[in-house]
């Protein structure tokens, strides 16, 4: 069979342990065809062949991000960004150029905006006096906090309060106003609302779907806002990706960009299953693992929260905060938990679990475990997202029960973009040791994929890579930082292991996706701090380039 392309004179590391290294790789009808040295996949090119001269560059798989945001992302790219912003006269100066530029916008809203923005808590007041007369907001970087001005809290009937679920909370003042700040979906959605695009929000808020279901012109601009944020993560070596909200709609529109030949990558849909939600919902999600077939949309698997986040303390705790009696709270009881659990297992479901704070990550395993007991051992890849406090006593559950640590690199405060600040106001000095964890987790046995959870953070891999490498150990705490080898497989063939498609991509092996990146450099010879700056020279997506960098190729 003759190469439809070869990327020759490269330095490839395969994530292959029965050839680690090679040249060369030959790619026909989106699959790779061959791995070997430059001369012998030279012997398959023919007159039609691209070949590609990577001239000493690194050859990898395709990254995996396996837990990002892509719909929220690529609908945010086009909103205000807040994550170099601090302090009143800043904030005040961004917002205001932003609604200058934006008079038609029906929201103003930002993007990332530090707990710590102004330095003492944020009230609609602040905003108020950066923005009056029109509906404003900003989001916090972990998309679990919202503050509103009043305009954005009348227009959306919260001024005065809101019934909220258990763990969502509209926060009052002492008058009986809210005071603009909005913790967790359910308690902020009626902000988002304002701007006409919650439907898009839908699945990680509530787990519905849009009623009525958006006609093609509304679809259209949905599936225009995915491609960029397809885009975006092309641009950054991604060729596959867990997304970690959306429901059957986005499966719709996924797939429809498929049928259109404009899906650029593969994603991974969950149905979201809430609280409130009776265990007959999960005919949901079997529905829509049954409504994929092929090789580039996929479901299977049922998101759940268990907590918050720390720096608005609802992440569940054992220990209260420091200098508090605040633990946060579980989202579900345990009881409840273990017989979803029990359930999602037994319909042969994967599981993928939010939780943040050692009681959550306990309940949690605790949950896994129900499942096991009551269905019997399988290869099922549970999962535990985020795994920011974990107790010492549950580090080798993990591994015993073959629970994938799905953590991120870029979140440990200090290693990328997240101030150290964060760690005294949540954690106890003598729990740092417990923070964080990777290179502790991977030794005790539980197999890891990493991720930006974008656009918590960077989508960059390469940044997630340095911050992997760099992260600074935390007073009293063991070194997490991880060898270059094992930081690139937790990107690669260790994501695609934790979303069940080692048979299909994470390695450069004959027969498997055509899913590869270029890095521009050496990546073994490139100094760690140094890491984050290296761009992406190609990206190729089942055979089909999906990023060039200019003057590559």
């Amino acid at each position: 069979m003759q190469a439809e392309m070869i990327i020759t004179h490269a330095r490839a590391l395969t994530m292959d342990p029965d050839r680690p290294r090679a040249e060369a790789v030959a790619v026909a009808g989106g699959r790779i065809l061959a791995v070997g040295t430059a001369a012998e996949v030279a012997a398959l090119a023919g007159p039609a062949t691209r070949v590609i001269d990577a001239g000493g560059r690194t050859l990898l798989p395709g990254f995996v991000e396996s837990h990002l945001h892509l719909v929220l992302g690529g609908n945010e790219l086009t909103q205000l960004q807040l994550g170099s912003v601090s302090g009143f006269d800043a904030l005040s100066r961004a917002f205001r150029n932003y609604a200058a530029a934006n008079p038609e916008k029906p929201l103003l809203m930002a993007q990332g905006a530090s707990y710590e923005i102004l330095g003492d808590p944020v009230t609609r007041q602040d905003l108020d006096r950066i923005i009056p007369d029109r509906p404003a907001a900003m989001m916090a970087p972990d998309h679990h906090t919202v503050w509103a001005n009043t305009a954005a809290l009348r227009a959306a009937g919260i001024l005065n309060g809101a019934a909220m679920p258990h763990g969502h909370e509209v926060v009052m003042a002492a008058d009986g106003t809210a005071t603009g700040e909005l913790r967790e979906f359910e308690a902020f959605s009626p902000i988002l609302a304002l701007s006409g695009d919650l439907h898009l929000q839908l699945g990680i808020a509530t787990g519905g779907e849009p009623d009525p279901w958006p006609d093609a012109g509304q679809r259209a601009k949905d599936k225009a806002k995915i491609a960029d944020g397809l885009a975006h993560c092309a641009r950054h070596g991604i060729t596959s990706m867990v997304n970690m909200d959306g429901n059957l709609y986005t499966l719709r529109l996924l797939q429809e960009m498929e049928a259109e030949g404009t899906l650029t990558a593969r994603v991974k849909v969950p149905f979201h299953m809430k609280p409130h939600m009776e265990l007959s919902e999960l005919d949901r999600a079997t529905a829509m693992e049954q409504a994929c077939s092929g090789e580039w949309v996929f479901s299977g698997f049922v998101k759940m929260f268990m907590d918050g986040v720390v720096d608005s303390r609802t992440a569940y705790m054992l220990h209260p905060y420091p200098g508090t009696d605040v633990t946060g709270e579980p989202l579900f009881t345990p009881e409840r938990f273990d017989e979803i659990c029990a359930e999602i297992d037994r319909r042969g479901l994967q599981i993928a679990v939010h939780a943040i704070g050692d009681g959550a990550v306990r309940q949690t395993i605790d949950g896994y475990e129900a499942a096991q007991r009551a269905n019997g051992p399988r290869d099922s890849r549970h999962r535990i997202e985020h795994i920011e406090l974990i107790d010492r006593a549950d580090v080798p559950r993990l591994g015993a029960l073959g629970i994938t640590a799905s953590v991120q690199p870029p979140h440990p405060p200090g290693a990328m973009d997240f101030p150290m600040s964060t760690m005294d106001h949540v954690f106890h000095r003598d729990r740092w040791r417990d923070a964080y964890l990777t290179k502790t987790l991977a030794d005790h046995g539980a197999p890891l994929a990493f991720a930006s959870d974008w656009p918590v953070t960077d989508v960059s891999v390469m940044r997630g890579i340095e911050a992997a490498l760099t992260r600074v150990p935390f007073d009293g705490a063991a070194d997490e930082r991880m060898p270059l080898m094992d930081i690139l497989h937790a990107y690669t063939a260790g994501g695609a292991h934790a979303a069940h498609w080692e048979g299909l991509t994470g390695r450069l092996v004959p027969g498997l996706a055509a899913d590869l990146v270029v890095i521009d450099g050496d990546i073994e010879a490139i100094p760690a701090g140094r890491m984050g700056r290296t761009g992406i020279a190609l990206t190729v997506s089942g055979g089909r380039i999906t990023h060039q960098a200019p003057g590559f190729g």
